[in-house]
């Protein structure tokens, strides 16, 4: 048992294992916590939604409706693989089902048949609704199993959990009979592969290329002269141990900075009137000032 993940928690749980994840309106503080407690938490429950269509599905399991009010689950997988969160706290999903399935969940055991209603599951397990309509014929495409078993894995992950703290629906509450289509032992199976594995690395960021300041002519380079591409050059030439600034640099071109960039000209072998301290573009590129 544990204590439910944060709204962050959880989002950063299932992005971490690679889901793309939609978030839908107002779904960290949607749930019905005013009906009872939301945890100790003890696993993740698999459904289908007997729905056709996304955005259909995902505004049902959000709102609710007359018979049994919003938020239906946690999250809604699509065919597609994306997950909608759509509500964190106590959702409407799991009923009364079997105390004793729960203790298997807890204990992490094989799970008994399930014969009784006794145990409120709305407070014990993590929703998923999956769109499906249930009749063993709808079609379950790779990405949406794969998203279930990302989804499964990521909270378990987070808690500590096994696979064996994945169940169904119909393996819980009896008359049930979501998710139909695949085999929860299956599932579970998927699971335990991925757990066992290191979770995916974080995508890389692309390198970036340095950028800098183009030559902007010598004629740039006259007192007076205000601009942040001097003030940036002016940091460059202290950083390479040029600098004969007794404050500064600052913007405005000086003496100090001819001072300066001369004995830059000097440093990489020029001498005499090449060495004046007026920039030239064959100096000015090997300084490598930053684009400001």
């Amino acid at each position: 048992m544990a204590t439910p993940l944060t709204a962050d928690r959880l989002l950063k749980a299932l992005k971490d294992e690679g889901l793309t994840v939609v978030q839908v309106g107002d779904w960290r503080t949607h749930n019905r916590n005013h009906k009872g407690p939301w945890g100790p938490v003890n696993g993740v429950m698999i459904h289908h939604t007997v729905t056709r269509g996304t955005a259909h599905t995902v505004e049902l399991c959000r709102a609710g409706h007359s018979t049994l009010p919003g938020p239906l689950c946690h999250g809604v997988i699509a065919k597609d693989g994306r997950v909608h969160l759509v509500g964190h706290g106590r959702t409407n999903h799991a009923g009364l089902g079997d105390n004793d399935v729960l203790q298997a969940v807890i204990a992490e055991r094989t799970l008994p048949a399930d014969n009784e209603t006794s145990v409120d599951g709305n407070r014990h397990f993590y929703g998923f609704e999956c769109v499906n309509l249930g009749d063993g014929k709808d079609p379950w495409p790779a990405a949406q199993l794969l998203a279930i078993e990302q989804v499964s894995a990521a909270i378990c992950r987070a808690h500590g959990w096994s696979q064996r703290s994945v169940i169904g629906h119909k393996e819980w509450q009896p008359g049930k009979v979501d998710p139909r289509g695949f085999k929860m032992d299956s599932m579970r199976g998927r699971i335990g592969k991925r757990l066992g594995a290191k979770p995916p690395p974080a995508k890389p960021k692309p390198p970036t290329t340095p950028r800098y300041e183009p030559f902007p002519g010598a004629a740039f380079f006259k007192a007076g002269r205000r601009s942040a591409v001097i003030t940036a050059m002016g940091k460059r030439l202290v950083a390479e141990g040029c600098g004969r600034y007794a404050v500064g640099p600052g913007s405005a071109w000086s003496e100090a900075d001819r001072k300066s960039y001369a004995a830059w000209q000097r440093k990489l072998g020029y001498s005499g009137t090449a060495a004046d301290g007026i920039p030239g573009k064959s100096s000015w590129d090997r300084l490598k000032v930053p684009t400001v």
